[in-house]
């Protein structure tokens, strides 16, 4: 399966009290599929993956596979402490009808090569989806560099890399070193276009959440080589896709989601809604490039 284009990390949308809110998470689904992404993946990160219980997890994913009905592929992030569990949740996720997985590193422990290695090859064998890898070290310290993925290479499930260590050069070093054994996808929304310009062929974001066509036309202006053009579209949308790389995106997230379109503002503990200076800043950010959106048109 090859994947590409725009798959927004998706929020999950919560209600006054902390629950998840069902009905929401999946409107919110379908206007992400409407506005043109290519696919969509529910129980990453921004989604509050691991603030849910495993069966609200269960839930997200069975109303995610209803909604989405074949649209687009439907992702859901595995996001599991130990080995065990995350084999029983990729077993269950693919019972569920999810088509992919994007598979985090053990969230319990910092886990050397060797252990990386035999966590993603368990994963790989417990079902029969696709695995994007997470690569974040710079949130989960575990980098599933280059040496990692030779280790990993042979394993056909393992289809996508998410690359988010922040550092551009490593999708030039993935394309050296692999060709096009694996699908590059950018994995933080203020290197989306250095990234398509280096070979990229998706984007795993999260602003795009709140701007979903907007963004799928700046990333089809890129793919198309249209880089005048997507450059303009890009400095407008910069500032708020900074915000994407904070430690409190969900919240920033969920704050642009609810300027843009009403969509709830509430998060599960223990994150709290953001007050005061970072309050008003985020929301200077996503105001002015609401505006700057609009004059552009």
């Amino acid at each position: 399966m090859a994947w590409n284009g725009v798959f927004p990390a998706t929020t999950t949308k919560l209600k006054p009290d902390g629950s998840v809110d069902i009905n929401a998470t999946q409107a919110g689904l379908d206007r992400l599929i409407t506005s043109g992404v290519s696919g969509v993946i529910v129980l990453p990160m921004l989604g509050e993956n691991a603030s849910l219980t495993q069966s609200e997890r269960d839930r997200v994913v069975t109303a995610a596979k209803e909604v989405v009905a074949g649209r687009v592929p439907l992702l859901s992030g595995l996001a599991q402490l130990s080995t065990d569990d995350a084999v029983q949740a990729a077993k269950t996720y693919q019972r569920l009808g999810a088509e992919g997985m994007m598979v985090f590193p053990s969230l319990a422990y910092r886990t050397d090569r060797r252990e990386t290695i035999a966590w993603y090859k368990a994963i790989a064998a417990a079902s029969d989806l696709p695995i994007m890898i997470y690569n974040n070290p710079i949130a989960y310290r575990v980098d599933v560099d280059v040496e990692t993925l030779k280790s990993l290479s042979d394993i056909a499930k393992i289809v996508a890399i998410k690359e988010e260590t922040g550092d551009i050069r490593r999708v030039t070093d993935l394309f050296n070193a692999f060709g096009d054994r694996f699908d590059i996808f950018c994995g933080v929304d203020d290197l989306l276009l250095e990234s398509v310009a280096l070979g990229a062929v998706g984007w795993v974001s999260g602003m795009t959440n709140a701007w979903p066509i907007e963004c799928v036309k700046l990333f089809n202006l890129a793919k198309g080589g249209k880089f005048a053009e997507a450059l303009r579209l890009y400095r407008i949308l910069t500032p708020a896709f900074h915000l994407d790389t904070d430690v409190k995106l969900v919240q920033y997230i969920k704050l642009a989601e609810h300027l843009t379109y009403g969509a709830s503002l509430a998060v599960r503990a223990p994150r709290l809604p953001v007050e005061g200076a970072e309050l008003a800043h985020a929301e200077a950010v996503i105001r002015k490039t609401i505006a700057d959106l609009a004059a552009f048109g």
